[in-house]
């Protein structure tokens, strides 16, 4: 139901995660962007609500050769291949970091991945020596420990393991980035969150995919397949949190197509306390932050909802309703 319409200069966009204060709910998605202090200060002054920095592991690594990224039209397809300086080299960025961002008051969220469960652990000890505001652990990697290179998300008990082990490394809140690529996301999330995890961000990219050159009858990147990311797999991103929402009451930060302010909504209505932005930096530039939430006040205001926490879970309400019994 529509409240009375109110003005777009009274809506409150701000919101929080584990107690880290966000003036607005848009977030800088791991990936995009994240490599230095300068770039990280540029994002927050842009607008955006939080920053995470690009997925960093124990050592550096070099990752895929180009074409890496590619534009296909309705999203981007991306096999980057994890290439990051390593742990120290980003730990010294974000200790640069925040020292711009603090008189900006947006936190830096440390994202980092491994090869092993114990890597993870290790990991996480030392990004924490760089004082982060949260660290996102990055579990849609290749577990190497495993026969078949399983990511670390396709399994719930699995995907506990990681939790453990990173909770026990560090006292910053950790957030659990989840796959779409698995049958139950809303199960894995139960098992993370039993583990300790105090926050979800979902999803990382869909796929893999491919995109072939007709002429050559070559494939496009030049690892072959990639992760798909963008406005075409928004409506999976959506289903997702909308199931992890609906089975966890951790906060969850929503990420997969978020390009315009009614994207925002929708993923905040299905239950995210924030949003996270990739693919939407390449196709509307470093003011898609401030543009987002430009909209998203104005469609609050047309509903008549002044927070943020009005408007969130908005779906899960209506669930709740046709699931009670007559």
């Amino acid at each position: 139901m529509i409240e009375r319409p109110v003005d777009p200069g009274e809506v409150d966009l701000s919101t929080e995660i584990c107690g880290v204060h966000l003036p607005n709910p848009t977030i800088l998605a791991s990936g995009i962007l994240g490599l230095s202090a300068e770039v990280l200060a540029r994002i927050a002054r842009a607008g955006a609500g939080a920053v995470v920095t690009k997925s960093c592991s124990l050592r550096p690594r070099v990752g895929h050769a180009s074409p890496i990224v590619v534009d296909y039209g309705p999203g981007l397809i991306n096999a980057v291949g994890l290439a990051n300086p390593g742990v120290e080299a980003m730990a010294e960025e974000i200790r640069r970091a925040r020292k711009l961002l603090a008189p900006m008051g947006v936190p830096i969220i440390a994202s980092i991945f491994a090869n092993s469960v114990y890597d993870f652990g290790t990991t996480a000890r030392y990004i924490s020596e760089a004082e982060p505001d949260l660290i996102e652990a990055n579990i849609s990697c290749p577990n190497v420990e495993e026969e078949f290179g399983q990511i670390f998300s396709s399994t719930p008990y699995v995907a506990a393991q990681v939790t453990r082990r990173v909770k026990a490394a560090t006292k910053i809140p950790v957030i659990i980035k989840l796959s779409p690529n698995v049958p139950e996301i809303d199960e894995v999330a139960k098992a993370v969150v039993a583990a300790g995890a105090d926050a979800i961000s979902a999803v990382n990219t869909v796929g893999p995919g491919m995109l072939v050159d007709v002429e050559t009858a070559m494939p496009i990147l030049s690892n072959r397949v990639g992760g798909l990311s963008g406005p075409a797999i928004r409506p999976i991103a959506v289903r997702c949190v909308y199931e992890i929402c609906a089975a966890v009451s951790v906060p969850v930060i929503g990420i997969g197509g978020i390009m315009t302010g009614r994207d925002a909504a929708e993923m905040i209505t299905v239950g995210a306390t924030a949003v996270g932005i990739g693919t939407g930096v390449y196709k509307r530039g470093l003011n898609v932050f401030s543009l987002v939430c430009q909209e998203l006040r104005e469609i609050m205001a047309r509903l008549g909802i002044a927070r943020l926490d009005a408007l969130r879970g908005r779906a899960l309400q209506q669930r709740a309703r046709r699931l009670q019994p007559a």
